[in-house]
């Protein structure tokens, strides 16, 4: 099982960000020239990394917390299958990367695919490509999507665009939030799962009724889908079938494959042709890109077909958590969504981030078992974390999942008892009398302004409103 650490998994963090490293490192916090680190938080992030490493059991895991060597010997391992090895390296594309292209256009049934280096670059150029042929700038998104949070406004900075939202609720927009939008826009984005208010997809009937809602428009529809590889499930559709809902397509090879980096952008071939200038002028036009290649391909072959067993694995893991919260005398807890859309999805506790931080890397060097990574603040005394379930986490039955969580919580108690000044008996409320005393007070208004209501220490372990929460933007690491 893998878990992002709540800091962005893009090169340049959005607005309130300190770094989009997803290793948690921040932007001040550089290694002295001997390689050792130099700093505190340096030293905190060397101790949770080697925690995660040496874990023997791993609930989650995190592609940072693997060396150079491992990435390489990895590579290496997968290479044999994935292509033919003997085959030169590309110069400028072609060669493998017109490989990896060939493949993402008939794995998506579109005309063509463009390899990119980021996403956040194939996103600009499409949406820039887009509004030269509709004559309009304007791109209806939500407010919650990569481009507004983790981009640092390049829609407007870089490409000419500005970004319209027809909903600000923790869900993709409605087909009727979509007519009703009191100004026109060129083309309608839409993120496949909304990551941010915790990997949300809307049913199939829904999102075709938005796509139409969108024509109705004069609007050309993308999809953001870095995140659409493990999205068959939910809808229960092929991924041709899918694609075939918007006029272009977006997929990433590391968020869910496993790859190094890269992206590719998939539609008419007209359009990628264009697409294919301006990323050059992007300086998107790489020298040689074969170890990404490479290791997206390795992706394709090995990962994609196992997604589906990811996605109904994560409804176990998810619903174990929750009965394993609830037993260990945990006040209060949110899974969301309830019953995950995707593979991944995320988990609500109310205690700072700090606490939930020490208590996970203590547990990892304790018990060599990995459950959860990094926390984030969301909200008076909440914090949020992101689960996301791969192949260790297959493993996990229901049983491994309740012993792990007990002895997180002992270690959760330790920690908040050293924190408050309290023992630790007295830090996690165990009776229902204590646990609604403390969510009336001075924590319930902010679960309240979260949707987070109080009642739901009396509601069903993972129970959740009809919205569910929204997370704020997560930052790096402490």
């Amino acid at each position: 099982m893998t878990q992002t650490d709540g800091t962005r998994d893009d090169a340049g963090a959005g607005t309130g960000t300190a770094s989009g490293r997803e290793d948690g490192a921040t932007a001040g916090g550089e290694s002295g020239t001997d390689g050792e680190p130099d700093t505190r938080q340096d030293r905190q992030r060397a101790r949770r990394l080697a925690a995660w490493r040496a874990a023997e059991r791993r609930l989650v895991r995190g592609a940072n917390n693997a060396t150079i060597r491992d990435r390489l010997d990895a590579l290496t391992a997968s290479a044999p299958d994935a292509y033919d090895l003997d085959d030169w390296v590309d110069i400028y594309g072609g060669g493998i990367v017109g490989e990896v292209e060939r493949r993402v256009a008939e794995l998506l049934g579109t005309e063509a695919a463009a390899f990119f280096p980021t996403g956040t670059m194939a996103q600009q150029v499409a949406l820039r490509c887009w509004a030269g042929r509709t004559g309009n700038p304007a791109v209806a998104i939500h407010p919650s999507a990569h481009p507004e949070m983790w981009e640092r406004d390049a829609f407007s900075t870089l490409s000419g665009l500005r970004t319209v939202h027809p909903t600000g609720k923790p869900r993709l927009p409605t087909a009727e939030e979509v007519r009703s939008l009191d100004e026109p826009f060129g083309a309608l984005m839409l993120e496949l799962p909304l990551r941010e208010p915790g990997f949300v997809l809307p049913s199939w009937d829904e999102l075709t009724a938005v796509v139409e809602a969108a024509r109705e428009r004069d609007a050309v529809v993308h999809f953001d889908g870095a995140r659409l590889w493990e999205c068959t499930p939910h809808f229960g559709r092929t991924l041709p079938e899918i694609a075939a809902l918007a006029d272009s397509v977006y997929v990433s090879f590391y968020k869910s494959l496993g790859g190094i980096s890269g992206a590719a952008l998939a539609g008419p071939q007209t359009l990628i042709d264009e697409a294919g200038a301006w990323r050059h002028r992007y300086g998107g036009q790489l020298f040689q890109q074969w170890p990404a290649a490479l290791a997206a391909l390795a992706g394709l072959d090995q990962e994609l077909p196992r997604l589906p067993e990811y996605v109904a694995h994560a409804k176990v893991v998810a619903e174990a958590l929750g009965k394993a919260l609830a037993a260990a005398g945990v006040p209060w807890h949110r899974i969301h969504p309830e019953g995950p859309h995707t593979h991944e999805f995320q988990l609500w506790l109310p205690y700072p981030p700090e606490v939930l931080d020490e208590a996970s890397v203590r547990l990892a060097e304790e018990t060599r078992t990995t459950l959860f990574r990094h926390w984030n603040a969301s909200g008076p005394g909440l914090s949020v974390t992101e689960v996301a379930v791969g192949a260790p986490g297959l493993e996990w039955t229901e049983a491994d999942v309740t012993e792990a969580v007990a002895g997180f919580v002992e270690r959760l108690e330790s920690e908040q008892a050293k924190a408050t000044g309290l023992k630790s008996k007295e830090s996690v409320p165990k009776s229902k009398a204590e646990t609604n005393a403390k969510a009336k007070g001075p924590e319930s208004k902010g679960l309240e302004s979260k949707g987070l209501e109080s009642k739901a220490a009396d509601a069903p372990a993972g129970a959740t409103e009809p919205e569910g929460p929204t997370a704020p933007p997560r930052t790096a690491a402490p």
